[in-house]
C-alpha cells in the first residue's frame, strides 16, 4: 500500500519534516508526496535520498508528484549519485560551518561590503579541512549564480569536498533556483541539524 501525502501549501521546511515524520512512524517500502514548488522538490527527493528512498517526479500542472520507494523493493532503479568524498575534517572532530548571510561584508558602503565578502570567500581556503559546511542563505544564495565573482571558488571548493548549503527558500524568493550554479540546495532542518553537528559555527 503506498503512502500518500500532501506537502502543497507548507513553508519550507514542512514538507521535509511532514515526510520524516511519516518515515519514523511506519517506514512505508513506498511513497507519494504531492509539493507545490521547486525548492520543495529538491529538499523532499534528496531527504528520501539519504534514508534509502529512490525518487521520481512528476509534474502535475503547477505541482510535483514525488514518487518514493524504499532501495530493494521491486521497481525501477535509479542511478547513483557521485558525490565527492567528504572532508578529512568531519572524522577529525574539527568542523566549522560558516553561515554567509549576505552577499556583502558590513554596513555603510555597499561597493566595499562587496570587494570585503569576494575576499572572504576566496580567503577561506586557509581554514582547511576543518571547513565542513558552508551555508548561504538571503542575499547569500546570490554569491551561487551566473555571474558572481566568486562562483569559480564555490565551485572548487565542492570539487574537493566541502559541503555547500544553499537556501530553497532563499533562492525561490530572490527567483534564482534554476539559475544556482553550485551547492545542494537544501531547507532549514539541514541548516539547523549541521550547526548541531558542527564544532565551531561561524557567521559574517
Amino acid at each position: 500500500m503506498t503512502t500518500i501525502l500532501d506537502a502543497r501549501g507548507l513553508a519550507c521546511p514542512a514538507p521535509v519534516l511532514l515526510t520524516k515524520d511519516t518515515l519514523e512512524k511506519e517506514t512505508p517500502a513506498e511513497l507519494e508526496i504531492l509539493v507545490d514548488n521547486d525548492a520543495a522538490r529538491e529538499n523532499v527527493t534528496r531527504f528520501l535520498g539519504s534514508k534509502n528512498y529512490r525518487v521520481s517526479a512528476a509534474a502535475e500542472g503547477g505541482d510535483y508528484r514525488l514518487t518514493a520507494r524504499r532501495q530493494g523493493e521491486v521497481g525501477p532503479r535509479a542511478e547513483p549519485v557521485s558525490r565527492p568524498a567528504p572532508r578529512a575534517a568531519a572524522e577529525a572532530g574539527h568542523k566549522i560551518l560558516v553561515m554567509v548571510p549576505t552577499d556583502r561584508m558590513g554596513f555603510g558602503d555597499d561597493d566595499l561590503g562587496q570587494k570585503l565578502v569576494v575576499s572572504f570567500i576566496k580567503t577561506l581556503k586557509e581554514m582547511g579541512e576543518e571547513l565542513w559546511r558552508l551555508v548561504l542563505v538571503n542575499n547569500g544564495v546570490k554569491l551561487t549564480i551566473e555571474g558572481s565573482p566568486v562562483l569559480a571558488d564555490l565551485q572548487s571548493y565542492e570539487k574537493e569536498g566541502l559541503t555547500i548549503l544553499v537556501c530553497g527558500t532563499c533562492l525561490s524568493h530572490f527567483n534564482l533556483l534554476e539559475a544556482k550554479q553550485v551547492g545542494q540546495t537544501t531547507n532549514m532542518l539541514d541548516i539547523v541539524t549541521a550547526m548541531q553537528l558542527a564544532d565551531k559555527v561561524v557567521s559574517i
